[in-house]
């Protein structure tokens, strides 16, 4: 499977596929050092980006390096994530066509009263990155949430004042 970073409608650079991919393969690994939040709040205080993916209950993450920190936020998504053993998959949640972008709901949850605006442009965008509780409000943190087709995701927490995906990432809160 070929992956590329290129210019993005949805924000930025996004991972795009050169090749076929089928429902259920591994898109990719969410990779990079491991750090505890208190770690990455000190390192990425002040900081406008960051590429943090929250493992387990939020106390750790990932500092994102390669291609899936690359994968942008969609109301109407192609892949989700998972954790096994410690690790974090992309997987796709349908067959996805070569020159797609590659994209995950972030359900952000706790990122207070900052806004998270969702660019993704899909007839079901929500307007928000956010995760909402059906009524279209910010729903109350849980250890643990539900992502589509019953797959796991992780806590979602703060780091410096910026959300951090459910499944990870770390993104300013413009």
């Amino acid at each position: 499977m070929g992956l590329i970073i290129r210019s993005s409608g949805i924000h930025a650079a996004g991972c795009y596929t050169t090749s076929v991919i089928r429902k259920g393969a591994r898109v990719a690994e969410y990779t990079g050092s491991r750090l505890s939040k208190q770690e990455a709040d000190v390192l990425y205080k002040g900081s406008p980006v960051t590429y943090l993916f929250g493992l387990g209950d939020g106390s750790v993450v990932i500092d994102g390096h390669g291609l899936a920190m690359f994968i942008n936020h969609s109301c109407d998504p192609n892949c989700e994530t998972s954790e096994v053993a410690g690790r974090v998959w992309i997987e796709a949640i349908r067959n996805i066509a070569p020159g797609e972008e590659i994209t995950y709901d972030y359900c952000l949850y706790d990122g207070g009263d900052e806004e998270a605006p969702c660019n993704c442009g899909t007839p079901h965008c929500r307007g928000t990155m956010y995760a909402t509780d059906g009524n279209g409000h910010k729903p109350a943190p849980a250890p643990m949430n539900k992502h589509r087709n019953g797959h796991r995701n992780e806590q979602k927490t703060i780091a410096n004042g910026r959300a951090v995906k459910p499944d990870g990432v770390s993104v300013a809160v413009e």
